[in-house]
């Protein structure tokens, strides 16, 4: 990690943002070559933020100050009607993942920061004004399906991404529309079909790994809240010992029939999906990786950690062990083929490796809105 975060720090820009590139120019990979975009600096802020650092203090704060600072003035100057905040275009983290992926970035990261932070102060403030800003553009380009406008070559990461991004924001007491959130995480279920075991690959570029990560991530807080609802009504007697999960189970648990039959099929798709996206043949997709492979493998293993589940450990011992494998001799890492930026790669590889850091705040996003005695 220490190689890596120091390459990632000294790649910070003139003015506070960081940049992967344009996707007609993947060649350029000088950090200083390019283009800062907001997507790529929400990563390396949330790797900093993951790492110890706050804007106001740590190691990086000094950097993970700046970087804040570039992102919100990016909200803040974004024209009211918008759906992402910047109007760079063609940057390789867009054509790859979509063409808002930077609003969804963002606001992932505005919300763990919020977490972070002394609630009703003024940064605390301007930090959630910005995150309502960021959902409302999320809302706004939202399609009738719950996936996102503007998909880029594996687009189901974008829309899992923005589901993500309005799940934390809620959690973080934001202005997030449940009619938007619901939409959102059904979508993204949709993409696995329980009934054959598969993924739907169609808007993933055709790679399984893509599909059922997102599954997993969108799936994972909804089947610990079936799980533990049942668990609770088996100690209250209301269920017997040996009943399994049902939604005739989740109905005696106290949840009305569509809210049983929601939560169902979240957990059969996050136990079957959370399977198929650690499974050796779906991991190794091409043969090596690209950014899109980071996210993905990032995608399950907070999923994990979400869903409370104590595969968890042994996700991580695999994936870390394959990271370090492939860490370039400068600290860095980057993507062989679609995403290559050194810069995006590294944030997300960092994020990976850090990830016992944050287990407390991702076991709090993923709780349940009941005490669980």
């Amino acid at each position: 990690e220490t190689g890596g975060l120091r390459w990632l720090v000294q790649a910070q820009a003139e003015d506070g943002g960081y940049g992967a590139g344009s996707h007609s120019r993947q060649d350029i990979r000088d950090p200083h070559a390019v283009s800062t975009d907001p997507a790529t600096t929400a990563m390396v802020a949330m790797s900093l933020m993951r790492l110890g650092n706050l804007p106001d203090s740590g190691t990086y704060g000094h950097q993970l100050g700046r970087a804040t600072e570039y992102l919100l003035v990016h909200v803040e100057k974004a024209p009211k009607d918008a759906i992402n905040i910047t109007d760079l275009q063609g940057t390789q983290i867009q054509v790859k993942l979509g063409a808002n992926i930077d609003v969804a970035l963002t606001a992932q990261y505005l919300s763990n920061l919020a977490a972070k932070l002394e609630s009703g102060t003024s940064f605390h403030l301007r930090v959630m004004r910005a995150l309502n800003t960021c959902v409302g553009m999320i809302q706004r380009g939202q399609n009738s399906d719950g996936s996102q406008r503007g998909d880029g070559w594996a687009g189901v990461l974008q829309s899992s991404f923005a589901a993500n991004a309005l799940e934390s924001a809620k959690a973080q007491g934001a202005q997030v529309a449940s009619t938007s959130l619901e939409l959102a995480r059904d979508f993204q279920k949709a993409n696995f079909d329980v009934s054959s075991g598969s993924a739907v690959t169609e808007r993933a570029a055709g790679i399984t790994l893509y599909a059922v990560s997102s599954s997993t991530r969108s799936s994972a807080k909804q089947a610990r809240e079936a799980k533990e609802r049942v668990k609770q009504a088996k100690r209250e007697g209301r269920l017997q010992d040996d009943d399994e999960m049902s939604v005739k189970a989740l109905e005696e648990a106290g949840y009305s029939r569509s809210e049983a039959e929601k939560l169902n099929t979240a957990v059969q798709v996050y136990d079957a999906a959370k399977v198929q996206s650690q499974d050796a043949n779906v991991v190794t997709g091409f043969g090596n990786n690209g950014g899109e492979e980071f996210l993905s493998f990032l995608q399950t293993g907070e999923s994990l950690v979400i869903g409370k589940d104590d595969g968890w450990r042994s996700w991580y011992q695999q994936t870390s062990g394959r990271l370090v494998d492939i860490q370039n001799p400068d600290g860095s890492w980057n993507g062989h083929h679609c995403i290559t930026s050194p810069v995006f790669c590294t944030a997300t590889a960092l994020l990976i490796l850090s990830i016992n850091n944050d287990i407390e705040h991702l076991l709090a996003q993923g709780a349940v809105e009941y005490d669980a005695k």
